[in-house]
C-alpha cells in the first residue's frame, strides 16, 4: 500500500491535458459487448476502473487488447457467465453489465456492485426499466439474476433522474423488439457519448440529451470505432486546483460547455477564466469570495465537484454554503479537511464552510474518489507536507495524478505505507 506525499505552498503553472471521461469509460466497455464484431475505443483514461472492466469482460469470453489509450474488444466469444462477486464488487459500474448483457443475452447474473460508499444508491430504477422490458429480477444469495424469454420495447417513467438507470435501460433496450420509450431520462454528456457509440454501432435512438430518448429495437449491432469525450469532472478538478494554487494555468482537450455550471461558481468567487474552443487559461486568484452551491442533476452543479470545491472554499472571505441534493453521505471528506485545519459544520446534506482558514499539512484518508481528490487540492493549499492514504480510491478516476500535478510545479510523490500505518489504515 502507498501513501501520497504533498508539500504545499508551491505555485502552479503550465498546461495539463485532460484525459477521456472515466464515466463514460465504465459504460462504454460492456457496451462493446452488445456487437457482433470487433469495437475500438479511444481516448480510454488509464485508470483501475478502466482495468477492471476489462478483465470482466474477458472473465465472460471477450478478447481485449490495449494500444495506448486505445482498447480493441472482440466479443464473438462472449458467454453469458455470471458474474456474482470477484471484481465485480470493486466498482458500482459494474451493474452496466447487467443491462449489456441482458440486451445480448436475454439474461445475467451480476453481484451487487461496489464502489464509492455515498450512502443509499439503490439500483431500484434499474430493475423498474428490466422488468418493464420483460426480464424477471431476483435477488439470489447476494446476486442479482436477470431472465427473459424476450424483451419488448416499453414507456419507462424514471421515478428519479438517474445516468446509470438511463444507460442500464439504453444497454438493454437496443435489441428489445419495438420502442422503447425513456421518461424522465438524464442528460448527461456520458449518455451521449454512449448513445453515440451505440448509433455507430447502428442502434436508432432519438432524443438523448433531452429527457425523453427513444430507442427502436434493431436485431443486429456490429463493431465500430469510437473515440471518448474529455472527462468533466477531473478537468472540473484541475480547475478548482488551479483556483486555489494558480499563477496560469491552461487546461488542454475540454468542453466548456460541460464545465459551464462550475465555470459560472467560479467566476462568482472571483477566479479569472478564459475559454478559446477546446482550451481555458486559469489566472491568478489572489482574493475569493464565498459563494452558495447546490449540487443538481445536469446541468446543474456536478455532485463529483462538490467535495474539490468545498476544500477550495476553505480560502474564501467569509462563510460559504454547499448543499448536496443527489448523495446524502458525501461529506466524510469534511472530518479529513477539519484536521487540516478547516472550519466546517456539516448539518443534514449542507456543509457550512467559514473561509481564510490556514490549513496544516496532515495525516488524512480518502474515502472515496472525489474525497480523495478534494484533500490533495487542500494539500496544495496547506503548510508543510499532507499525508494522503486510501490511493485505491484516487486511482480509480485520475490517470496520472502525480505527474500532472509535478507538470504545473507541485511537489508531490508516493511513498510505500509502513507495516504499522498499513495496520492503522485497515483497522480505521
Amino acid at each position: 500500500m502507498e501513501k501520497l506525499m504533498v508539500e504545499g505552498g508551491h505555485p502552479l503553472n503550465g498546461k495539463i491535458h485532460i484525459s477521456g471521461a472515466k464515466n463514460s469509460a465504465v459504460a462504454l466497455i460492456p457496451a462493446a459487448i452488445l456487437a457482433e464484431s470487433n469495437v475500438s475505443i479511444e481516448n480510454l483514461p488509464k485508470i483501475s476502473d478502466v482495468e477492471t472492466l476489462a478483465s470482466l469482460l474477458e472473465d465472460i469470453g471477450a478478447t481485449v487488447s490495449h494500444d495506448g489509450t486505445k482498447m480493441h474488444i472482440n466479443p464473438e466469444r462472449v458467454t453469458p457467465m455470471p458474474l456474482p462477486n470477484g471484481r465485480v464488487k470493486t466498482l458500482r459500474a459494474s451493474y452496466y453489465m447487467m443491462g449489456a448483457m441482458l440486451g445480448k443475452f436475454k439474461r445475467a447474473a451480476i453481484g451487487l456492485p461496489g464502489g464509492c460508499n455515498l450512502g443509499p444508491r439503490p439500483i431500484d430504477q434499474h430493475i423498474k426499466g428490466f422488468e418493464a422490458l420483460g426480464a424477471k429480477v431476483t435477488n439470489e444469495h447476494g446476486a442479482i439474476y436477470l431472465r427473459a424469454e424476450k424483451l419488448v420495447g416499453a414507456r419507462i417513467y424514471l421515478d428519479v433522474v438517474s445516468v446509470g438507470a438511463t444507460i442500464n435501460i439504453m444497454l438493454a433496450a437496443v435489441k428489445a423488439e419495438g420502442r422503447t420509450t425513456i421518461e424522465n431520462a438524464a442528460k448527461e454528456p456520458e449518455i451521449i457519448d454512449v448513445a453515440t457509440l451505440l448509433t455507430s454501432m447502428g442502434a436508432k435512438i432519438k432524443g438523448v440529451g433531452t429527457n425523453v430518448i427513444r430507442i427502436d429495437g434493431v436485431e443486429e449491432l456490429s463493431g465500430c470505432a469510437h473515440s471518448i469525450i474529455p472527462d468533466r469532472i477531473e478537468a472540473g478538478t484541475y480547475m478548482i486546483a488551479a483556483a486555489a494554487m494558480g499563477r496560469e494555468v491552461l487546461i488542454d482537450h475540454i468542453i466548456p460547455d460541460h464545465v459551464e455550471s462550475l465555470i459560472a461558481k467560479l467566476r462568482e468567487m472571483g477566479v479569472h477564466i478564459e475559454t478559446k474552443g477546446e482550451q481555458m487559461i486559469i489566472g491568478t486568484s489572489p482574493e475569493l469570495t464565498s459563494i452558495d452551491i447546490k449540487t443538481l442533476v445536469y446541468p446543474g452543479f456536478a455532485t463529483d465537484l462538490q467535495q474539490p470545491i468545498t476544500a477550495l472554499l476553505t480560502r474564501a472571505q467569509g462563510t460559504s454554503m454547499v448543499t448536496d441534493t443527489i448523495y446524502n453521505a458525501r461529506f466524510k471528506h469534511v472530518d479529513e479537511l477539519r484536521r487540516m485545519g478547516a472550519d466546517i459544520k456539516v448539518e443534514g446534506r449542507s456543509a457550512l464552510i467559514n473561509g481564510k482558514a490556514s490549513l496544516q499539512g496532515a495525516k488524512v484518508k480518502a474515502s472515496d474518489l472525489r474525497a480523495g481528490a478534494a484533500l490533495v487540492i487542500a494539500s496544495l493549499m496547506a503548510e508543510g507536507v499532507t499525508e494522503i492514504t486510501g490511493l485505491e480510491h484516487i486511482d480509480r478516476g485520475y490517470e496520472d495524478l502525480e505527474e500532472k500535478l509535478l507538470d504545473l510545479g507541485a511537489n508531490v510523490w508516493r511513498e510505500d505505507l509502513s507495516i504499522e500505518e498499513v495496520e492503522q489504515v485497515r483497522s480505521s
